[in-house]
């Protein structure tokens, strides 16, 4: 799985020139030709660097090039191939609906799920397609069996859906639900392991556990904590809502029981798309949120009964797909790090202001919390785009306060030099 990722990621560098052609003429096309074929033998690490190289891939969206967008962790755009496919399919969609969608484009959707496995290192009879990771994730939350007394360990920094999902299985079963609190950020693997194995109880049945922390950027040691879990005979759901496509890993080697994430994230696909993964083995005894006709099934395809739906949006993530390996993951990972830590370095030398959030690429990659003394969220939400137009989120969420700054890769750094600057002013408004 690892050696056929790794030639698409290769063969998408080359090809890409073909995948942007549509947004310009023969002179840009001949440009973007050169401008990945003479970087295909350059590592991951002097390429972060390489600022033609990303203007290049800026063009390949729509952005307003008068809004800094620094919000791409809630949903991040799609490039213009995408839009053109989603447009695409949904004008064909439309010349006659029942047809086209259930007879052609849903014929899309096998060759969709294995493109996704190949993404993910898992088979693609693992795989289900979903709208959101709240959806993939609640239909494992909903769907396992639990009884009175079970207990599931989840912490405080978890998101709001899941944490929902959880309480309500609590009020309506009778699980016990077990908090962690955390202080992020933390550069300490062994200490995070610990909290999570330390409040694993007789009753303990599940952990539900956040890969990338969505309000600051932490990301969490998924592999050893699944490990653990698994030597105790406990199973382990796993939100990556927020790191699919964002850092590099497979799947299958992670380990996890049960995996939900969105698309329109770290993907650039449609919005309104995500993926479910479930271990073949615990397919079968996994309910569907969505009743199918029989709910004991091994076939993972029992979790898709959504009935109608956006068949173009779902068709049109194949594009988003050849994007991502246009660039190739451990490139975009190794972007998305630079792009962080060049914005997070200078502000840490301006007195009074924090990031929250570790420049260690082991713990942290594209999102970053920015604190400013004396300021709340809102306040420095608001002056950054009153004043400078940068699109930015507030946060406050138990312990975790500040303004999440998570650019893309198709930021570049003179826009995080205008963030920069707004960040120096509103430290002194």
């Amino acid at each position: 799985m690892k050696t056929r990722r790794q030639f698409l990621q290769k063969a998408g560098l080359l090809s890409g020139a073909s995948l942007l052609a549509p947004l310009a003429g023969k002179a840009m096309q001949e440009k973007l030709d050169y401008a990945f074929r003479s970087r295909a033998g350059q590592s991951a690490d002097a390429l972060a660097t390489d600022e033609d190289f990303w203007a290049m891939i800026q063009q390949a969206f729509t952005v307003n090039s008068n809004l800094i967008n620094l919000n791409n962790g809630g949903v991040a755009p799609a490039p213009k191939s995408v839009q053109d496919a989603v447009e695409r399919y949904a004008r064909l969609s439309n010349e006659a609906p029942s047809y086209y969608m259930w007879r052609i484009l849903d014929q899309g959707r096998e060759p969709l799920r294995k493109k996704l496995a190949a993404l993910a290192g898992v088979s693609p009879e693992e795989l289900a397609l979903h709208r959101n990771a709240s959806e993939a994730l609640e239909t494992a939350i909903f769907g396992l069996r639990l009884r009175q007394g079970d207990e599931v360990i989840l912490c405080k920094q978890d998101y709001p859906n899941m944490i929902n999902a959880w309480k309500q299985r609590e009020k309506r079963d009778g699980i016990k639900l077990v908090w962690l609190n955390f202080e992020f950020p933390m550069e300490n693997k062994e200490a995070i392991i610990n909290r999570y194995i330390g409040a694993i109880t007789p009753a303990t049945r599940v952990i539900h556990l956040t890969h990338i922390i969505n309000w600051m950027g932490q990301i969490m040691p998924a592999k050893e904590i699944v490990r653990e879990a698994h030597n105790r005979n406990v199973e382990v759901v796993l939100d990556a809502a927020h790191s699919f496509g964002h850092i590099q890993y497979d799947v299958a080697d992670i380990g996890c029981d049960y995996f939900g994430t969105s698309l329109h994230k770290w993907i650039s696909a449609p919005i309104g798309t995500g993926l479910m993964i479930v271990k073949k083995e615990k397919i079968k005894n996994l309910y569907p949120l969505f009743a199918a006709g029989d709910p004991e099934s091994e076939d993972i395809r029992k979790f898709e009964n959504l009935g109608t739906r956006p068949f173009h949006i779902e068709q049109a993530t194949g594009q988003a797909i050849q994007f991502h390996q246009m660039i190739g993951g451990e490139r975009k990972q190794k972007r998305l790090h630079y792009l962080k830590n060049y914005w997070a370095s200078k502000a840490n030398a301006i007195p009074g202001v924090r990031v929250a959030t570790s420049l260690d690429p082991a713990y942290g990659c594209a999102i970053g919390l920015l604190q400013v003394e004396g300021k709340t969220p809102a306040q420095v939400d608001s002056f950054l785009f009153e004043k400078y137009k940068i699109h930015t989120t507030g946060i406050n969420w138990e312990n975790i306060v500040g303004v999440r700054i998570t650019p893309n890769v198709y930021t570049l750094p003179a826009d995080l030099d205008v963030l920069v600057e707004g960040i120096e002013k509103c430290r002194k408004a």
